[in-house]
């Protein structure tokens, strides 16, 4: 169980990088989103929610594992962020590329209620829940700029 939870955690190992593991398992989760990409949109959110909780409870448990509050290894929050970005997007290198940097943008200035999420809860639906808001928000700068270009 240990070690499927470090493997999930770190998506594989890229929460393990030596810088930015946040961008390293954000670019990771590209391949999920380009096998995901192919559904329905019903079927794509659909997936997306129980994906959320795994996440969260992988997250959760990869805390107890690694002895650190949020720590930097768990990446899979990443993932689920970047496919809540993605969601509506139709598959293209521009929509790809413009998702994770709006993704990586808004994850790192986390506006609130990203902030309230990453301060105040402290388990893994805390580690999960900034960066599927960041993802809400990049989704939604995603959609607007697509539209315009």
């Amino acid at each position: 169980m240990r070690r499927f939870v470090i493997l999930c955690a770190s998506w594989g190992g890229t929460g393990y990088s030596p810088v930015a593991s946040g961008t390293v398992g954000t670019v990771a989760a590209i391949p999920l989103y380009l096998l995901l990409v192919r559904l329905p949109l019903p079927l794509y959110l659909l997936t997306l929610v129980p994906f959320f909780f795994f996440a969260s409870w992988v997250a959760g448990h990869a805390e107890a594992v690694f002895g650190e509050k949020d720590s930097g290894k768990i990446v899979i929050d990443e993932v689920a962020g970047y496919l809540v970005t993605m969601t509506g997007v139709p598959l293209s290198w521009q929509g790809v590329l413009l998702g994770f940097l709006l993704f990586r943008l808004f994850d790192i200035v986390k506006p609130e209620p990203a902030r309230f999420f990453d301060r105040h809860l402290k388990n893994g639906y805390g580690v999960v829940l900034d960066d599927v808001a960041a993802g809400v928000y990049a989704c939604l700068s995603l959609h607007l700029i697509l539209r315009f270009l």
